[in-house]
């Protein structure tokens, strides 16, 4: 009997064996293509993390509804923002964790430099405007210079983040074409959009 003719008559007679095989190769190819997407990509956006941001966001909408002065309703805010800032840290750590994988991961920093030179801009802007009392302009700047960030970032993350970044972007306009309702797009958006999108991500990416 030939090699061949063995290899056939084996194969024959263990055909359960030669699935198993089939099935494991298969899986170790899934395998190493998720791994490798995963390495390129930004997967610790926080679900329930950007719920909690949107909380908090309503939040700061609500007392800086009942500020007298444009100066200490800029001071909520301002709360607001490092509030925010510390739970998204905290909850990207939480979610890093969970996942095994590097809080400052190659993905990670490739995120982080992308979303970093929008934020800069809209606080070089916001200083401006404290200096020289032009509180108007605020919502739409930090609106569109978050939206900026995010859709930047999205680039090395899961599709829905640029998704997010986009809808800022519009709410940003609107703040901009409507001033006097820029308090109310900073509540849709930096309430809202975090909360509507962080529970998408929590549910399609984890928390």
């Amino acid at each position: 009997m030939t090699t061949n003719a063995c290899t056939l008559f084996l194969m024959a007679a263990q055909p359960n064996r030669v699935l198993s095989m089939h099935d494991r190769a298969l899986d170790n190819l899934r395998f190493i293509r998720e791994t490798m997407e995963r390495s390129g990509t930004f997967t610790a956006v926080p679900g329930w993390g950007g719920v909690a941001m949107g909380v908090t966001a309503l939040l700061a909408w609500w007392i800086s509804m009942m500020q007298p002065t444009p100066r200490t309703w800029l001071n909520v805010w301002f709360l607001e923002a490092l509030v925010a800032t510390g739970v998204g840290t905290v909850a990207v750590w939480k979610k890093s964790n969970a996942a095994r994988s590097e809080f400052l991961s190659a993905p990670a920093r490739k995120f982080l430099l992308s979303f970093t030179p929008a934020i800069i801009t809209g606080a070089l802007i916001t200083l401006f405007a404290y200096r020289s009392g032009s509180y108007l302009i605020l919502p739409g700047v930090w609106l569109t210079c978050y939206g900026s960030s995010v859709i930047s970032g999205g680039t090395f993350s899961v599709r829905i983040v640029p998704t997010m970044g986009a809808c800022f972007l519009l709410l940003g306009a609107i703040a901009f074409l409507f001033p006097d309702r820029g308090n109310a797009c900073l509540a849709a958006g930096f309430g809202g959009l975090h909360i509507i999108f962080g529970l998408l991500i929590a549910k399609r990416y984890g928390g």
